[in-house]
């Protein structure tokens, strides 16, 4: 059984947030899926997906962070500026980190672990509301 849908997902400030309520209040019809796969596509380019611990929030700030050590804003020598200072370092963390996931189903539910959570990664101070297109394939009850 397949299914499609696309989640519009709220507007965030710059940072990583945990987003998998979210999507799963956007997915009732999950539980009907005995096992399978959810696919999420993020339909962006300065933005990312990723799957992280989900109880302490410092774990979130200190991924900001490490992320703007690592492609900080500022820095000269780069094209790529149309949008602002922090459009070509948004690109470089949404393709380090990614614009998608595969995450199992098991009993109706997804099959995250304990301290698992589904994190936005958003790399603009301002990028606006997000797109998901998720994709529900498996065996249902």
């Amino acid at each position: 059984m397949w299914r499609q849908r696309s989640i519009t997902l709220r507007a965030r400030p710059r940072g990583f947030h945990l987003i998998t309520d979210e999507v799963l209040a956007e997915l009732p019809e999950l539980r009907e899926y005995r096992t399978g796969l959810l696919h999420l596509w993020l339909q962006h380019t300065s933005a990312s997906l990723t799957v992280n611990e989900n109880a302490d929030a410092a774990v979130r700030r200190d991924f900001e962070r490490f992320f703007e050590r690592l492609v900080p804003q500022g820095e000269g020598g780069y094209e790529h500026d149309y949008e602002g200072p922090d459009d070509l370092p948004a690109h470089f963390k949404a393709s380090l980190l990614g614009c998608q996931l595969s995450l199992p189903i098991t009993q109706g539910q997804l099959a995250l672990g304990t301290w698992q959570g589904v994190y936005l990664g958003e790399h603009r101070d301002q990028g606006g509301a997000r797109r998901v297109l998720a994709t529900l394939h498996g065996e249902p009850f």
